[in-house]
């Protein structure tokens, strides 16, 4: 099964991230952005829906807090999305991919069955994530997603020691303690708590670049990545260099070049899962 392809965006796209929902597209993949405003420019064959529907913005506000203006935090919008990606999969809107995913081939997946990958030894990536609707894990996101606190019941010791004291200093919420507190960290303590860990890829499937941005973004030889058969796609996690132009000989300008075809305007359409 070649699955729907989701995502969340809040704020305007960089060039390296409408590279990569191109290279989505190319791969053969119906592809839908949401987000609270309308995103000008996304890539022919990519559809914008309506994020409200999916999980309110008023969400956001049990999560750290905003800047004064009212704008989100970088930390703000991963730690969202990390609940978003939750709410489509008991959905079942598809398959979750990050907007920083180069992907090399389609991806197909048994809808009974999980689809991850390891992106580093020991933890789980959940930049590319299929969870069927009534997996334990979606429910454990569920149930959490009812809570004020937002305070999960996997948490470890350690963070339930820092959670303490953050109280004491006057920060109540479980939020604060880590950044990446509801992403893969969770995702790979409910995968062990479910017996899913056997379902993981490995960490090259999707993640081979990840940990290594060098890789992408320098240039170098790369035949190695893109002739892999094993290698599916590349989390790039650019860091801040998503908005610089690609550098002659690197992977980047390889895949800026592949995928430059197919720019337009997408069409504002009204969510599949709503």
């Amino acid at each position: 099964m070649l699955p729907d392809v989701v995502t969340f965006w809040h704020g305007p796209l960089d060039a390296l991230r409408l590279t990569c929902l191109r290279s989505q597209v190319a791969a053969g993949h119906k592809v839908t952005v949401y987000s609270f405003d309308a995103i000008p420019g996304l890539p022919e064959g990519v559809g914008n829906a309506e994020a409200e529907a999916v999980l309110p913005h008023a969400f956001s506000e049990k999560l750290r807090p905003a800047e004064p203006d009212g704008s989100w935090r970088d930390w703000t919008m991963l730690q969202f999305s990390d609940f978003f990606r939750m709410r489509l999969m008991s959905k079942g809107a598809g398959l979750w991919l990050d907007a920083d995913v180069l992907l090399l081939k389609p991806i197909e997946i048994d809808p009974a069955t999980p689809y991850f990958a390891w992106e580093r030894p020991r933890q789980l990536g959940n930049s590319v994530l299929y969870l069927p609707a009534q997996h334990p894990i979606v429910i454990a996101f569920e149930k959490l997603m009812r809570q004020h606190e937002l305070k999960p019941e996997w948490l470890s010791l350690s963070h339930r020691v820092t959670f303490a004291l953050n109280r004491l200093r006057g920060s109540h919420r479980i939020a604060d303690v880590r950044v990446a507190m509801y992403g893969p960290a969770a995702l790979t303590a409910l995968a062990r708590r479910s017996d899913a860990l056997k379902y993981a890829l490995p960490e090259k499937f999707f993640y081979a670049v990840h940990a290594k941005p060098k890789l992408f973004f320098e240039p170098r030889d790369f035949s190695s990545l893109v002739t892999d058969p094993e290698i599916m796609g590349l989390h790039i996690s650019p860091k801040g260099s998503g908005k610089q132009p690609p550098v002659p000989g690197s992977l980047y300008a390889w895949a800026a070049d592949k995928f430059a075809q197919g720019c337009g305007v997408a069409t504002r359409v009204a969510p599949a899962c709503a």
